[in-house]
């Protein structure tokens, strides 16, 4: 995984662990980890997009193909174009989606 703008919101010490609990190889944990990835970068983009006005959508997303992991900028330009703390509604959106994966994960679903 490569370093995104909002790596600093996740928190994701129990999910490792619980990953390395539950796979048996290292293949297994890589392909746990990319699910994950996807689910969280699905998460975060569907979220920004929701919140950001459709005329901004098209930026936002030449800004992040172009510097993905610089959080100043990305979220300088969030942060001005929703009026709103995006990386406090991301923190806790991301906390709920990796306590979902771990109660689904821990009660074997």
């Amino acid at each position: 995984m490569s370093k995104l703008f909002f790596d600093h919101l996740l928190s994701l010490d129990k999910l490792d662990h619980e990953i390395k609990k539950i796979a048996k190889t290292q293949e297994e944990r890589e392909e746990l980890w990319v699910l994950v990835d996807e689910i969280i970068h699905h998460k975060v983009f569907h979220l920004i997009l929701d919140k950001l006005p459709r005329d901004n959508h098209e930026e936002f997303l030449e800004m992040f193909h172009k510097a993905p992991h610089d959080e100043a900028y990305l979220f300088g330009y969030l942060k001005e174009k929703i009026g709103e703390n995006i990386e406090e509604i991301l923190r806790q959106e991301l906390g709920d989606v990796t306590y979902e994966i771990l109660t689904n994960t821990t009660n074997g679903q």
